[in-house]
């Protein structure tokens, strides 16, 4: 069994819920992925050790190798694809909350684009299109997959200071 993007998404919404109950059709309704998929995403997650046996009912990744894969495997196994100058939302460096840290140089930011963003930059492609809506309805998760990017495709310091970051965030899983 592979791994697909949208497995890394339900996996880190998964985190940004913490401790609050779920279920595959809420995380489908809230992700914009299909209920199917969300059961689909948790199977691979579990096959692939980054969701015990154990805690695949009750929705909690493995801390320790969700955060390994994200901070090592990540950027190997869904490396980013970029394009032109487009409106979109902001990722990477360029979002919450590396922005706070990391001065932007005279370059246009990564985007994802979306026709709702409202920063014009860089194409900077999500793990899965339906990621821009989501992340504008949860902070926490925007944030999350902001990291990732940075992680995906940013310059050692990015990659640095977005894996401390991953990691402080990743305390909220139990398993």
């Amino acid at each position: 069994m592979i791994l697909k993007p949208q497995d890394v998404v339900v996996l880190l919404k998964l985190v940004a819920i913490g401790q609050e109950s779920w279920t595959f059709q809420r995380l489908a309704v809230v992700l914009s992925i299909s209920q199917s998929e969300v059961h689909a995403a948790v199977r691979r997650a579990v096959a692939a050790r980054l969701m015990s046996e154990a805690t695949a009912a009750s929705g909690r990744p493995v801390r320790e190798a969700l955060l390994e894969f994200l901070v090592h495997g990540v950027k190997y196994a869904f490396p980013p694809e970029r394009g032109a100058l487009t409106r979109g939302v902001p990722t990477g460096y360029a979002a919450p909350p590396l922005n706070k840290v990391i001065i932007g140089s005279s370059d246009p930011p990564p985007v994802w684009p979306y026709a709702e963003g409202s920063v014009r930059g860089l194409a900077f492609a999500p793990l899965y299109p339906s990621v821009p809506a989501a992340a504008l309805k949860d902070a926490r998760l925007y944030e999350l997959l902001a990291l990732v990017d940075a992680i995906r495709a940013g310059r050692a310091r990015e990659r640095n200071l977005a894996a401390k970051e991953l990691e402080s965030r990743l305390d909220t899983v139990v398993a």
